[in-house]
């Protein structure tokens, strides 16, 4: 895609669309297909690694490869979601309620989680 095309957020809802059609694909063929198959545990495993290697290009200065990280993450984040239930209108809709509070005033107001 060139760097003057018109890119949005919008991206995310397709991607998310794709993994969500991938789910019942198989797993010999599908990325998404065998992140899905290997259950929750195995999904949150590989989105914390991505995470940690975001942070580590982050911290080493290296935006560029901070950009395919994030895009790594963000794509992880989505297999969480689709595996979880969750969809980007839900998150889309959070992101919305907060907009515009502080984050000190946002965290303060959330209700303690009772495990």
């Amino acid at each position: 895609m060139a760097p003057d095309s018109a890119i949005d957020a919008s991206v995310l809802d397709r991607l998310f669309d794709v993994v969500t059609s991938r789910r019942d694909t198989d797993p010999a063929i599908s990325h998404s297909a065998r992140l899905l198959s290997r259950g929750t545990r195995k999904i949150a495993q590989k989105f914390g690694e991505e995470a940690v290697e975001c942070l580590i290009e982050a911290v080493a200065g290296r935006s560029h490869e901070m950009i395919g990280e994030s895009a790594d993450v963000l794509y992880h984040l989505i297999v969480m979601w689709v595996d979880a239930g969750v969809t980007p209108a839900e998150v889309w809709a959070e992101l919305a309620r907060r907009e515009g509070t502080s984050g000190i005033e946002e965290k303060a107001s959330r209700v303690p989680v009772k495990s």
